[in-house]
Order: C-alpha cells, then structure tokens, then sequence
C-alpha cells in the first residue's frame, strides 16, 4: 500500500530526509532499509497503528515491533511524527545517552515496544 495523498507522499519524503539528515550527521548508521521501508511504515503507523503518545503504555495500543533493530531510524521517526519524539531526540541519533541509541531500546525510548537488534530477532515475539 502506498501512500494516497500528495499529503502522505510530502510526509515519506519528510521521514526519508530526517533518515538521511540524522544518519549523515551521527556519521554512522544504515539509511537504505528506512528509506525502502518508508512508505509502508508511514501506511501503518498513520492508518492502521492505535498508539497515543500521551500514554505510551496505554493497554490497547497496537505494538510495532521492528525486528531489524539496525534500521532504528525510521522508527524513531516514525515515534517523531506521531509525537513520541521531537526533533531535538532525533539530532541526538547514535549519540551516547540520547534517546535514540543505534538499536532501538525499550525502555530508553517512548513508544519503543522492544529492545531489538538482530534480523529476525523480532520473529521469537
């Protein structure tokens, strides 16, 4: 499914340049499976997804797991949109102590449901 507006074409685009902007500036990081998986993630966070940034632990909320944990990017993206993040957490990707380690972290980041890192790690939850 892609997105069906010029609307959610402009918001990919905003989520691939925060991808390449915060990968660019860490200096370190893997840009191509968040640009490639942009349009599908924007799909299901903004259509699908019930999550309230508000309360990030709210009991009914869908959770997206994002297995490829080296891809955080996106997600952390994806949480800035949807308003878990602001920009500030973003320029701080990779940086030691932000919230926005190399490999998302549960407890270290609102709206992140599980510490992941490995490809297919994601698949045993």
């Amino acid at each position: 499914m892609m997105p069906n507006t010029s609307n959610d074409q402009h918001c990919v685009n905003i989520i691939k340049a925060l991808v390449m902007d915060a990968t660019r500036q860490a200096n370190s990081g893997h840009p191509g499976g968040p640009m490639s998986s942009a349009d599908m993630a924007y799909v299901l966070f903004h259509d699908f997804l019930r999550h309230d940034p508000q309360d990030p632990e709210w009991f009914n909320r869908d959770r997206f797991v994002l297995s490829a944990g080296h891809e955080s990017m996106l997600l952390y993206a994806l949480l800035a949109f949807s308003g878990h993040l602001d920009i500030a957490d973003l320029q701080a990707f990779r940086q030691y102590g932000s919230r926005t380690p190399g490999h998302p972290e549960q407890h270290m980041t609102p709206g992140v449901e599980a510490t992941t890192g490995p490809l297919g790690q994601g698949l045993a939850m």
